[in-house]
């Protein structure tokens, strides 16, 4: 087959399938991206560059449209390109999310098209409106909210299939598109995300932890509200006061990855950070930053117990990983993880309650023992429905052929 992915940030969450088909010689591979996707051996990436725009010009409403408008232009150069090279796919994977999918149909009428379906948004029941620590939206920011899924609802239209990571992610998209949709995690590697008894890490300080040692872990690509650092920081004065020996290893920058921006001149670590250092023993709160790779999977390693919170949005990969390393995972009891924690494997606690947060991970710390069979439950649940090798990629291959 001739296959085509479409993705601002190749491979991303296509990168299993396209690693397969690479290594084919069976199939004649290509991606389009942008400056930050990245090159996979036996895929052709085109890059294409990002066009600038004067925003001002453009009505609020249509800022999000206009920028993915003139993305897609830039793809269209890059297909246009390909076409007249002779290469015409047999199926393209793409997702919507930046305006990419808009000219696909139109340069290529005949080949059979398979969007990501990521996320719909809405003013209700998802991650907006959802805090309401923070300023609601209004009726402008509602409509354009709204308008953020058109690019979503005309690739919708135009697909021959779709697939969504979770029964959750697929349910926030209208009724009339969801048996176009498949749910089909894209996975993730359990042979190399897996417990090690052995594992450490060193701090910045150049001090080392064990596996064995008491380590609470959080992790966020950034920290902010919506994945709920400011009621992870919050849970702290209790849990370090109640446990004097235990560490807590924070990994994640402090830019904005998709929630609201702090106010100017700060950042959400910031913030919440000042907001309870008075009452920390702060030479045992580490912030890693961005961290490798080997690093973040020895986080995950060594930790006693692992906290996950998130407004309703889309379910973070690290998650996942911290099960498939045997975390004890104690996780906001928010729809996204209702697909993937169910009592045995983790613990749910309500979002907003600081104390029962805290209560919970220093239950887990005083007695490990009791929390163990989580460990091995949540290794085994992530091994058994998220197995990129084994499940996920030939659910995609099988897709592919269909």
């Amino acid at each position: 087959m001739n296959v085509l992915f479409v993705h601002n940030n190749f491979p991303a969450q296509y990168r299993h399938l396209a690693e397969a088909l690479g290594r084919d010689p069976g199939h004649q591979v290509v991606a389009i991206g942008s400056r930050t996707a990245k090159t996979i051996p036996g895929i052709r990436l085109l890059k294409y560059a990002s066009a600038n725009r004067d925003a001002a010009a453009v009505h609020p409403f249509a800022r999000r449209f206009d920028t993915e408008c003139r993305r897609a232009e830039e793809v269209l150069y890059s297909l246009s390109s390909l076409a007249a090279s002779g290469f015409v796919p047999d199926v393209i994977f793409a997702h919507p999310g930046w305006g990419e999918t808009l000219p696909l149909r139109t340069v290529f009428p005949k080949s059979r098209i398979v969007v990501y379906c990521e996320f719909y948004y809405a003013s209700e029941g998802r991650d907006v409106g959802f805090d309401s620590e923070f300023p609601m939206t209004g009726l402008d920011g509602d409509v354009a909210l709204h308008l953020k899924n058109a690019t979503s609802l005309l690739a919708l239209s135009e697909a021959d299939a779709a697939v969504s990571p979770t029964e959750w992610q697929k349910s926030t998209f209208p009724r009339e598109f969801q048996g176009k949709i498949e749910v089909v995690h894209e996975g993730i590697d359990v042979d190399e995300v897996r417990p090690d008894p052995a594992a450490s890490i060193e701090l910045p300080s150049g001090f080392r932890l064990f596996a064995g040692d008491e380590i609470i872990t959080y992790v966020a690509r950034n920290l902010e509200p919506l994945r709920g650092y400011h009621i992870f920081m919050r849970s702290l004065p209790k849990i370090l006061q109640a446990r004097p020996h235990a560490q807590v290893v924070i990994v994640g920058g402090e830019g904005v990855s998709y929630g609201a921006t702090p106010p100017a001149g700060t950042t959400w670590k910031s913030i919440f950070l000042d907001e309870v250092a008075g009452k920390l023993d702060l030479g045992r709160v580490h912030f890693l930053g961005h961290v490798p790779r080997a690093t973040f999977l020895s986080v995950l390693q060594v930790s006693s117990v692992h906290v996950y919170l998130t407004y309703p949005f889309v379910l973070s990969w690290s998650l996942l990983e911290a099960m498939s390393a045997g975390c004890v995972i104690v996780a906001s009891n928010t729809t996204p993880l209702r697909d993937v924690i169910n009592g045995d494997n983790g613990i749910l606690v309500p979002f907003f309650n600081v104390d029962a947060l805290a209560d919970k991970v220093i239950e887990v710390l005083s007695t490990p023992r009791r929390f163990s069979k989580l460990r091995t439950a949540a290794r085994k649940f992530v091994s058994e429905t998220y197995d990129a090798k084994r499940i996920n990629l030939p659910q995609m291959m099988r897709l592919l052929r269909e």
